[in-house]
């Protein structure tokens, strides 16, 4: 579990689903320029969760974007994914909040995973 995560949950609240980039991070013309450093400090800094009462994303290390929501304000988790994406498992997931609010994360591991998970605990 992620540092940032373990840090800030509130009280009685507990990490039900825990994911990642997949692998393929680590094929693109970003990777290769940086020598492959850029995906991997990705890979170990960026944390994307869900607790029984909120979604919390974080990005970033030395800059953070932070990304949290309560399971009640939360319309919708969409995952787009290629045909790739769909044979390797990997995929866009689009939270959609009851505000309008839109934040998508891209190549994000098991991505019907994340959104089945979701889908348990907003019932």
């Amino acid at each position: 579990m992620g540092t940032y995560i373990t840090n800030n949950l509130i009280k009685d609240e507990h990490v039900e689903y825990e994911t990642t980039y997949h692998w393929i991070i680590f094929i693109s013309l970003r990777a290769l320029l940086t020598l492959f450093i850029a995906p991997i400090i990705d890979r170990f800094t960026d944390e994307f969760a869900i607790t029984n009462k909120r979604v919390v994303i974080k990005t970033g290390l030395i800059s953070r974007r932070t990304f949290e929501m309560n399971l009640s304000k939360i319309e919708s988790v969409n995952v787009m994914q290629s045909i790739l994406g769909r044979i390797l498992g990997y995929g866009t997931i689009q939270i959609i909040g009851t505000g309008g609010t839109k934040e998508a994360f891209m190549n994000i591991k098991k991505p019907l995973e994340f959104r089945k998970r979701f889908q348990e605990l907003s019932v």
